[in-house]
């Protein structure tokens, strides 16, 4: 079962999924060796983590970090409810708004 984020976190996420991210934590199973992704955005973070068992990796341990130095990180969960209910969404470039 996954867990839910509340809605303001969803949404947080949502509109920061340009926001740059690191994902910690991911073993390559082909290596065995742990492998750390950085300089991508949350979105496609959260992409990956989602699916990263069909690309052979292990994400139990793996965390996204983003955003400010207290912002929460985002566990294996929380990207495949994420990816689960935004999917493609969390790819889009952010509208901006009119000034």
């Amino acid at each position: 079962m996954l867990l839910a984020l509340d809605d303001a976190r969803s949404t947080a996420v949502l509109a920061g999924r340009g926001t740059d991210a690191e994902i910690f934590g991911v073993i390559d199973l082909s290596s065995k060796a742990e492998t750390r992704i950085g300089a991508i955005s949350l979105g496609r973070a959260i992409q990956f983590v989602a699916n990263a068992s069909v690309l052979g990796y292990d994400v139990r341990s793996a965390m996204v970090l983003y955003g400010e130095p207290r912002t929460p990180s985002l566990r294996v969960w929380d990207c495949e409810h994420l990816w689960a209910q935004y999917g493609g969404a969390l790819l889009q470039p952010a509208e901006r708004s009119a000034d």
